[in-house]
């Protein structure tokens, strides 16, 4: 068994050009270690505006709502319940927000380990794959925060009895809101997801056509897992434009077939 291993690790087996078992996992160490030192930079720029986040960004929906209520709506009221909260609160939103600040960071890191694997052509996507990746979460966070936080708490503030006051705290308030963002965004990453997995040959146009009912039921289970609480009004503006987004994915699969087709006609007819 150790001889195995010695084996393993020994450079001079690999064939040229080719790094072994453990440079690879060298290397994922160092791009791990280079993703973590983006976040904890990103966390402290935050950090510097933080203010701006919680009380213009993060509180801004509950504030707008509370300012244009209807006569059946009752306002939303947010409370500390614990011994430095808001102190661990204000810590919790600028480490996700440093995470989304070095995101396109995190994704170069990401696709240049994998890089090594793909061929030369593939490898000059790479940066467009960052751009476009980042660009599907961002959307998909962007429109979480637009439409489908203002219409949950529309619903919220105007469902029950009014004898009940609507006293939240506000860690709950904050887990709601940034589970319900991130999920928009990770979702929002489908086409990509689509588009890559066609690249590899995993996934066909075809197969995603042929179960287009199956996947709008699971894209509504989908859904309701990913929103919290039971809220039908932030299932259902999840659960349409994933719908949308899945027959966007097949357009996208679709194109990267033809490349691949293309790929593999090139190299049939080259002596």
């Amino acid at each position: 068994m150790a001889d195995v291993f010695d084996d393993l690790g020994k450079h001079e087996e690999s064939e040229p050009g080719e790094m072994s078992f453990f440079d690879h996992l060298e290397e994922l160490r160092w791009r791990i270690i280079r993703a973590l030192l983006a976040v904890v930079v990103g966390t402290i720029v935050c950090w510097f505006f933080i203010d701006w986040l919680m009380d213009d960004v993060l509180l801004h929906p509950v504030i707008a709502l509370n300012s244009h209520l209807s006569g059946s709506q009752q306002p939303i009221h947010l409370q500390n319940l614990k011994p430095f909260g808001q102190l661990f609160l204000y810590m919790q939103v600028a480490i996700i927000a440093g995470i989304l600040l070095s995101l396109p960071y995190i994704l170069y890191q990401l696709w240049a380990f994998i890089a090594p694997g793909l061929l030369e052509k593939e490898r000059k996507f790479i940066k467009w794959i960052v751009f476009f990746s980042t660009f599907c979460f961002l959307a998909g966070v962007a429109f979480s925060y637009f439409v489908m936080l203002p219409a949950a708490l529309q619903f919220f503030a105007g469902f029950g009895s009014s004898m009940i006051v609507n006293n939240i705290a506000i860690d709950e308030y904050m887990n709601f809101i940034i589970s319900v963002m991130l999920a928009a965004g990770v979702v929002f990453e489908l086409p990509m997801v689509s588009w890559f997995l066609s690249k590899l040959g995993i996934l066909t146009p075809a197969f995603m056509r042929h179960y287009r009912r199956h996947s709008i039921v699971v894209i509504f289970i989908l859904a309701a897992f990913l929103t919290p609480g039971t809220d039908p009004v932030s299932q259902v503006l999840l659960a349409l434009p994933l719908i949308a987004l899945y027959e966007l994915s097949i357009g996208v699969s679709a194109w990267a077939w033809r490349g691949r087709k293309k790929k593999d006609t090139v190299t049939t007819d080259s002596p």
